[in-house]
């Protein structure tokens, strides 16, 4: 049942600080009531423009773009900031280090945090608190203030929902009544409570009749799956689950309206059960931390971009994967509510509605009469923006890649793996790397990743089963991986590209250079995973001492890999055993100076800091 607005508090999120830069800034909020904001930035006479998204009877998504009047905003330097709603001052002391929250505009950085992979019910701690406690230190430290929040994917798992969190979820869309939308064609059980745990039941399947009887499902009469994801129990599906999805991920607000100590799975299997509990110790531990993330978010300019696990595990990794979906009413349904609400609370901020913001009309006009979204349109329209990848004009440039709507379709083999990124998307990559000193290069899966774990994906993909093993590596496509070499080669390419990546769940430091050529270039792959998961560490380690084995130096092995033109230096961390591969929920710390990289620190969620060693003494190559 609906709740009174007097009920709701104004703010449920924000002010989350986007988009900064000299001449507008983009802050982000969700409020319960229609927002009338007004801002004040010190020392500065700005105008707002306000743009809002009714999502919901108590619900409001709103972006403020803030322009200076005369000149532009200071860079690199604290501007606190205060905010009024409907003419009173709002108390932003819980997101505030000093008297009030302090942005930055970032010109020359010289620090940025970074990660991916935020799971709300992991068991580890959310490393987001961490970032919070350093920035408090560094506020007004020039030199170590980071001057940017990079989340480069996974920020939620739509595919991947503990049980107590969707039931939150539910109780979040009946408080705010959040408008629902109505063309689902999928048939699920009528009470909540016989879903949970069971979603994978009931989610789109391709009969094995209808498979190809080259495929070894045929024959075993096995029924092909279109959400792959092993956790796909309580897979997200309408629109309204996600955007509460989004609220519980970022907003402790939120979670005092639906109580968790509350939420109880009466009547589930005693399996589910110890399951269901063991998911909210881990949400209970994540709730206390999220003040920490929203005040790391009121100060800090944060850019994200989508991953698989926004909308769902394997999102296009082949091209038989978007046969199916395409072929399924329900699972495009599905796809797209991932997809727009990914738009609505992350693509929209990242370009401060440059692009974004030409789809807002589309969506707006979708709600029916009756409050309900008729999407079938506006899909189209979503479907056809290609413009989800972004640039950040500073010192050294932030490129960040789209690697998931731009695939490079194997068109001989639907079943093969997909390039990350197609011809004309690499060559669009290609242009905003020329002639730069330096570049900052987001790519959600690394581009230099684990060879042992590449071949033993490659083996998976040999035998017919490349989503087993999650096949998103660049070297997997020969397109792609041959097109991205060549660019790394040219001689007009950046001498220090910085390559930050997530998705695998572990963390590494990687440095490349071309065995050939003229170009004296350094190019570094620093991958940061995640902020909220772990991969297993013992498995990791027997992984870590295969890769040594097997691809050494002096291994045969290495001219067998697409990248033998290139040495790779695999850089040990400061960790016990000296480990080059390292599993802990952390969040890094990119520092740099002029442009090139100065060093590379986790900081953990358990409040150690592990160090990777940048020189090449001891390091391995290959």
């Amino acid at each position: 049942m609906p709740a009174n607005d007097s009920d709701l508090p104004y703010l449920l999120l924000g002010p989350m600080v986007r988009r900064a830069e000299p001449k507008q800034i983009c802050l982000q909020f969700v409020t319960t009531a229609a927002p009338q904001f007004e801002l004040e930035i010190d020392g500065v006479e700005v105008s707002v423009e306000q743009s809002d998204i009714r999502l919901g009877t108590y619900l409001y998504l709103c972006y403020l773009l803030i322009t200076p009047n005369h000149g532009h905003f200071k860079c690199d330097t604290n501007l606190g900031y205060r905010i009024k709603a409907g003419g009173r001052w709002l108390d932003l002391s819980a997101l505030s280090y000093t008297d009030s929250p302090q942005l930055m505009v970032p010109e020359t950085v010289h620090s940025v945090l970074h990660g991916s992979c935020r799971n709300p019910h992991h068991h580890s701690r959310d490393s987001l608190a961490t970032a919070d406690d350093y920035l408090r230190q560094t506020l007004h430290d020039k030199t170590k203030r980071p001057s940017l929040l990079l989340m480069s994917g996974d920020q939620i798992y739509a595919d991947d929902v503990a049980g107590p969190m969707l039931m939150a979820a539910h109780r979040l869309i009946s408080l705010l009544d959040i408008y629902p939308e109505g063309n689902v064609s999928l048939t699920l059980p009528e009470s909540l409570e016989q879903q949970l745990y069971q979603r994978h039941h009931w989610l789109p399947k391709t009969p094995w009749q209808e498979r190809s009887k080259w495929t070894m499902g045929h024959w075993l009469k096995k029924d092909e799956v279109h959400f792959s994801s092993v956790n796909a129990g309580n897979h997200l599906i309408t629109l309204e689950e996600f955007i509460a999805c989004y609220l519980l991920n970022f907003s402790y607000q939120a979670w005092q309206l639906v109580d968790l100590s509350q939420l109880h799975g009466d009547a589930l299997s005693h399996a589910q059960a110890l399951e269901f509990a063991a998911d909210k110790r881990a949400l209970q531990g994540f709730i206390e931390t999220l003040p920490a993330a929203q005040r790391l978010f009121a100060n800090v300019s944060t850019l994200m971009m989508f991953d698989d696990h926004d909308v769902t595990d394997d999102w296009n990794l082949t091209a038989r994967w978007e046969q199916n979906i395409a072929n399924s009413p329900a699972s495009r349904r599905i796809i797209a509510n991932g997809l727009i609400a990914y738009w609505l609370f992350q693509g929209l901020g990242n370009d401060a509605l440059c692009a974004t913001g030409k789809l807002i009309d589309g969506f707006t006009q979708s709600l029916t009469a009756h409050n309900k979204w008729a999407l079938t349109s506006f899909d189209k329209a979503l479907h056809r923006f290609t413009q989800w990848h972004y640039c950040l004009d500073t010192q050294p440039k932030v490129v960040v890649l789209d690697t998931r709507t731009h695939r490079w379709r194997n068109e001989q083999d639907f079943n093969e793996p997909s390039g990350l990124m197609d011809w004309e998307t690499l060559m669009e990559l290609q242009e905003q790397m020329l002639n730069q000193d330096s570049v900052l290069l987001v790519s959600p899966a690394p581009v230099f990743g684990v060879k042992a774990i590449e071949t033993i994906q490659a083996v998976f993909n040999a035998c017919g089963h490349p989503l087993v093993v999650d096949v998103e590596n660049w070297m997997a496509h020969e397109g792609a991986a041959k097109k991205l070499i060549d660019i790394f080669k040219r001689e007009d390419t950046p001498c220090e590209t910085i390559i930050l990546s997530g998705d695998v769940h572990y963390s590494f430091c990687f440095s490349v250079a071309a065995r050939f050529g003229r170009h004296d270039n350094r190019i570094w792959q620093l991958t940061s995973s995640g902020i909220k998961n772990e991969f297993p560490k013992r498995l990791l380690h027997v992984l870590e001492k295969l890769d040594t084995w097997l691809f050494a130096s002096w291994s045969p092995f290495n001219l067998f890999t697409k990248r033998w033109q290139l040495s790779v230096r695999k850089h040990h961390s400061d960790s016990v055993g000296k480990r080059y591969l390292v599993s802990a929920s952390a969040i890094s710390l990119v520092e740099l100076q002029k442009g090139r990289l100065s060093r590379y620190r986790l900081l953990r969620a358990d409040g150690e800091v592990t160090e990777f060693a940048l020189s090449e003494h001891d390091d391995a190559r290959c």
